[in-house]
């Protein structure tokens, strides 16, 4: 018998060493209707989700589809029942095409051999059907982060799946992709598809989704509909306390120049033109300056030139009245500079320490955590309690969790942490609240604001235009690699910042002429 809902979690436990991740989870999802699951960082939600495709087997519960219970023992069997996903960090083979990614485990073959050409068919009218477009011959670490999501999203496409769950989508996309998928979401549920959807960001759930269930510390709290609600009502049932959307600070009061940029070009390894062309820009103690732009205008490259990740092709980087440019990485920490890097797997963490170590990673020299060359552990563990404390980083085991099993939240949570409470004159975060919920991006926020009241410089970067609106007192807009704009937050608009991003729009006067004019 066909019941109402599709698909229904009925008291689901899932228990890890050391914490319940789901404590008797109840979650229905309707036919047709774009579903959102809301919660912390470390909620449970992925957790929840993992279950529902196979990855984990619960303790306690059923789960049924069209009123009848199913068996899920791995992702095979979720497939067979027309359930695909999403993964928040991508499940593709880097070295493989498009096309090989697409049909992985689901190959069309005749004879032992892939049937290329009509699998290639079938994937290009999905992508031309859905406004997919992505070249199937190129290798995935040849394509942006964007277009991989889209790869993913073939992947479910390709094999016919009916019940789709994105986990956190739009983390790692810039506004423009968000609004394309989100209309990609709604197009689904029309065609009678039924999406469950992970996410922090309030104004993507107001915006797409028809019900929203909202857990807490891996209990269920409540479902509602997003007509009958608010954010700030779905705030304080994900966080379990009234949250301020806003972020409240004085007026910013700039004192000595702490980085200054200085004609910097970076070259590009895939095009003629540079990546950076001849930038310049100052960042002074006590204030925030953010970079805004659209993701792969330069502001990667920009960055990793300034850290030392990545090379300067020509100018100079002044730290502190420094000269830094030719620094190795940790030359330049050491000289002043914290970095909260855009990619915390590739360059903020090491996955397989445990997390005490990755709270050290910058410091385990120094004399506190090292005596003759042997790391001092109970000075490390005591530390990493502190940060754990401080910043709230959730984990199974505490100082002792496999950093990779953390959530990712709390994985951005733990980098934020150690480069904050390094005290640096410089900090850099790019995409600090990537993944963060709004409990734990309020706090982010109150923590830049404080450093900057500390008289500490902050270069932010961010694809979110309300966080650059919001934060920055300064904002630099750059575009194929260019400064094309400065603004000060209270005298432009977020559609004229991105009238500068997208290039349209060229302006030469600097801000604090801008500024004389408000």
């Amino acid at each position: 018998m066909r019941g109402e809902y599709i698909i229904e979690m009925v008291g689901i436990t899932k228990i890890f060493p050391g914490i319940i991740a789901n404590d008797d989870i109840t979650l229905q999802l309707k036919k047709g209707e774009i579903h959102a699951l809301l919660g912390e960082n470390g909620a449970g939600k992925s957790t929840l989700m993992s279950v529902l495709f196979g990855l984990y087997q619960p303790e306690k519960g059923v789960i049924k589809k069209n009123g009848e219970p199913v068996k899920i023992f791995g992702p095979n069997d979720a497939t067979a029942l027309g359930i695909g996903m999403v993964h928040q960090h991508f499940k593709l083979v880097d070295v493989f095409s498009v096309l090989d990614n697409i049909i992985l485990g689901s190959e069309t073959t005749r004879l032992g051999f892939i049937e290329r050409k009509a699998v290639e068919k079938k994937v290009k009218e999905l992508s031309e059907k859905y406004s997919l477009r992505v070249d199937v011959r190129k290798r995935i670490e040849e394509i942006s982060v964007g277009m991989q999501q889209r790869v993913e999203i073939l992947k479910m496409l390709y094999r016919d799946n009916e019940i789709l769950i994105f986990d956190e989508p739009t983390a790692v996309l810039t506004p423009q992709e968000t609004g394309e998928l989100m209309n990609i979401m709604k197009t689904f549920a029309k065609e009678g598809k039924s999406i469950l959807f992970i996410t922090h960001k309030l104004n993507e759930i107001m915006s797409v989704a028809d019900r929203v269930t909202v857990i807490r510390k891996g209990k269920y709290i409540g479902t509602v509909d997003t007509k009958e609600t608010t954010k700030e009502e779905l705030s304080q049932m994900m966080v379990g306390r009234p949250v301020e959307l806003a972020v409240k600070k004085e007026k910013a009061q700039p004192g000595q120049t702490v980085l200054e940029v200085k004609n910097l070009s970076v070259g590009s390894r895939s095009a003629d033109k540079a990546s950076v062309n001849n930038v310049s820009f100052e960042v002074k103690a006590g204030e925030i300056v953010a970079i805004a732009g659209v993701d792969g205008n330069g502001q990667s490259e920009l960055i990793r030139a300034i850290t030392g990740l990545g090379k300067t092709g020509a100018g100079r980087v002044i730290l502190c009245g420094e000269d830094i440019t030719e620094y190795s990485v940790r030359e330049k920490l050491l000289a002043g500079l914290s970095h909260i890097p855009e990619d915390r797997h590739k360059h903020g963490l090491v996955l397989e320490f445990s997390l005490e170590n990755n709270c050290v990673l910058q410091r385990y020299f120094e004399d506190e955590f090292q005596h003759k060359g042997f790391i001092k552990g109970s000075a490390v563990r005591k530390y990493a309690e502190k940060l754990i404390d401080d910043f709230d980083i959730r984990s199974n085991q505490g100082p002792l969790t496999h950093t990779r099993s953390m959530s990712g939240g709390n994985q951005q949570k733990a980098v934020i942490a150690r480069e904050l409470d390094r005290n640096q004159p410089l900090i850099i975060a790019v995409q600090p609240t990537r993944g963060l919920d709004v409990g734990a991006i309020e706090n982010i926020h109150r923590e830049l604001v404080a450093k900057r009241d500390e008289g500490k410089a902050v270069l932010l970067v961010s694809f979110e235009l309300d966080e650059v609106m919001s934060v920055s007192d300064r904002i630099l807009v750059i575009y194929e690699g260019e400064i094309t704009g400065e603004f000060y937050p209270e005298s432009t608009t977020v559609s004229e910042l991105g009238l500068y991003m997208a290039g349209t729009k060229r302006k030469e006067v600097k801000a604090d002429e801008q500024k004389d004019r408000h």
